[in-house]
């Protein structure tokens, strides 16, 4: 006789629903933990308007300690929910996750709540959740991708780029010297990279033609060289696009690690199974 598998335990149903995103249940934890997430952010931001923090201060108030202890829950399920707590406690979006609930109990135990108002802004951290979300992993991990290969590339590019900016810098402080506010290399240096940038702040000038003609041909360049990592990154992304890319959303319940396989049937940081029957 066959014997039946036992049914998966609630803090398995647990972790699947908010650790992964490839169910409906997880699919709407993750949108409306992105909801909250949005809202928390607006009344960071609104409260940092003195006119409205003294209009609305109590409705920010209440409306803060309610986001607070859904903050609270979720993190507490999380770490429920793993069976090696200190995996995502020790994570980086557990550090996240615990930086953007304290504010409000340390606020209420200590004061000092205007102190505390710029740890509560860490909760903008939390909207890179949404590259959970199914439909966008596949895209994310593309770009995350075309990034980590194009880095080598434009790293020489911004040496590069540095180069230039010293040896015009160098030729500016030549040309203008003192008389046209260049008193010194590194501050010409600094004129150099703001002009190359097409910032252009006009805090210092050249005044001959001469150096009016050098400051015309480096802003030229400037918006040529805008392409260059443009086109760096456009080239990794249409490389990666022709690869296969896993957007497997599996969080291993034994050690919390990522970046499956689609097909994977066991982690392969621990070897343990991703699902339990």
């Amino acid at each position: 006789m066959s014997r039946t598998q036992p049914k998966p335990g609630w803090k398995s149903k647990i972790h699947e629903i908010i650790y992964e995103a490839d169910t409906p249940a997880g699919k709407f934890f993750d949108v409306a933990l992105l909801v909250v997430i949005a809202i928390s952010i607006i009344l960071v931001m609104l409260e940092s308007v003195s006119s409205l923090n003294l209009k609305y201060y109590w409705h920010f108030y209440i409306a803060e300690w309610i986001i607070t202890i859904i903050f609270t829950i979720e993190y507490i399920l999380r770490i429920i929910a793993i069976k090696k707590p200190k995996n995502y406690i020790f994570s980086f979006y557990g550090i996240v996750d615990l930086l953007s609930t304290l504010p409000t109990y340390l606020a209420f135990l200590f004061g000092g709540h205007n102190l505390l108002f710029a740890v509560r802004a860490l909760r903008l951290l939390r909207v890179f959740r949404i590259l959970k979300i199914t439909r966008y992993i596949g895209e994310s991990n593309r770009l995350l991708l075309a990034l980590r290969n194009s880095r080598p590339k434009i790293i020489v590019f911004l040496f590069a780029v540095l180069i230039i900016c010293v040896i015009m810098g160098t030729v500016m402080h030549l040309v203008e010297g003192e008389e046209g506010g260049f008193d010194n290399i590194p501050l010409s240096i600094y004129w150099a990279i703001v002009t190359l940038t097409t910032v252009g702040f006009g805090d210092i000038h050249p005044i001959t033609p001469l150096g009016r003609f050098i400051a015309s041909f480096i802003m030229i360049v400037g918006y040529g060289i805008i392409a260059v990592p443009t086109g760096i990154v456009t080239s990794e992304i249409t490389r990666a696009q022709k690869n296969k890319i896993p957007t497997n959303t599996q969080v291993c319940p034994h050690c919390n690690e990522t970046k499956h396989m689609d097909d994977a049937e066991f982690c392969h940081n621990c070897g343990k199974p991703l699902h339990e029957h």
